[in-house]
């Protein structure tokens, strides 16, 4: 572990689902994950809906996830927060970074990313067009965070230990967007770092969103929660589950299929009589069998997949 990692005790993990679709496999898989990494540390599990970004909202999409996660018996252990709630803390957080002088003004547009910025694991790496200073006739679109030679080093509990050097994989990131939102950056730094999450169980797609978020909480002086990056779940042409890519929302009349499904791509040999089993039945195998050993090093499942 390293020295900047200090766990919160109890154990507290969260799903934070955005609400721009119904839930589909590949979020399930996030979802029990998360759940039962929670119940082996006798810990608590929390639900936050992360509806931070209107554009992509889908109006239903909230109660639909809260009536999935309810109907695959995944009750959190306290009522259910959205992240729209905290705008005031994350604008709190974002005046005190820009008065400790870490962000500037920005007048670049993604196309000018494309064009200018290398390849990164985030994307286009900013190239620096602005941070000291908006070139003439530029007008400011976003705030971004000034990344030096900041370096970061976390264990992740699936992934193993993560060494980098944020200015080479990286770069300067947004911080507040072209409409006045905060990032997702940013917003998640504050509310994992506010002190109740302990662990944040999530995709491996999102890997690389650990070390800004862990940047911005060291300068917030916030407390960085524990990570762990589990294997996405992948379609037969390797392109990751997700609404963007139309993946089919979960059907609810059949949560115990689904469930034993998900358990199976997680790497867990759920026995094939318990297929058919009832929610209820399910769980109380998934909790007392649970090895997420077994997902150490995997970033990724197919719709196929089983134990290797």
């Amino acid at each position: 572990m390293d020295e900047t990692e200090t766990p919160a005790a109890p154990y507290c993990g969260r799903f934070a689902p955005s609400p721009t679709g119904p839930l589909h496999a590949g979020s399930l898989l996030s979802a029990i994950c998360s759940y039962l990494e929670a119940r082996r540390h006798t810990g608590r599990w929390l639900v936050r809906i992360d509806d931070i970004d209107p554009p992509r909202q889908l109006p239903g999409a909230s109660d639909a996830i809260l009536r999935s996660l309810d109907a695959h018996g995944l009750q959190p252990d306290a009522a259910v927060t959205f992240q729209s709630s905290r705008r005031e803390q994350h604008l709190a957080a974002l005046a005190e970074l820009q008065a400790e002088g870490h962000l500037f003004d920005c007048g670049c547009s993604r196309s000018d990313l494309r064009a200018h910025g290398r390849p990164g694991p985030n994307g286009p790496l900013y190239p620096g067009t602005c941070r000291n200073g908006l070139p003439p006739g530029r007008q400011p679109r976003t705030l971004r965070l000034r990344v030096n030679q900041e370096s970061d080093s976390f264990d992740d509990q699936f992934q193993g230990p993560i060494r980098t050097c944020l200015a080479e994989t990286i770069g300067d990131f947004i911080v507040r967007r072209t409409d006045g939102l905060p990032s997702y950056h940013l917003a998640a730094a504050v509310d994992d770092g506010a002190g109740d999450i302990s662990h944040v169980v999530r995709g491996h797609d999102l890997l690389w969103c650990t070390p800004p978020q862990r940047l911005i909480q060291r300068h917030l002086g916030l407390t960085s929660p524990l990570y762990a990056h589990l294997p996405v779940l992948v379609d037969t042409r390797g392109y990751k589950l997700s609404k963007q890519q139309g993946a089919a929302p979960l059907d609810d009349r059949q949560p115990g299929e689904n469930l034993w499904l998900a358990l199976q791509r997680l790497q867990q040999s759920p026995p094939a009589d318990l297929r058919r089993a009832s929610v209820d039945t399910l769980w109380q195998w998934a909790k007392t069998h649970w090895q997420p050993e077994r997902l150490r090093g995997l970033a990724r499942v197919t719709e196929t997949d089983g134990p290797a």
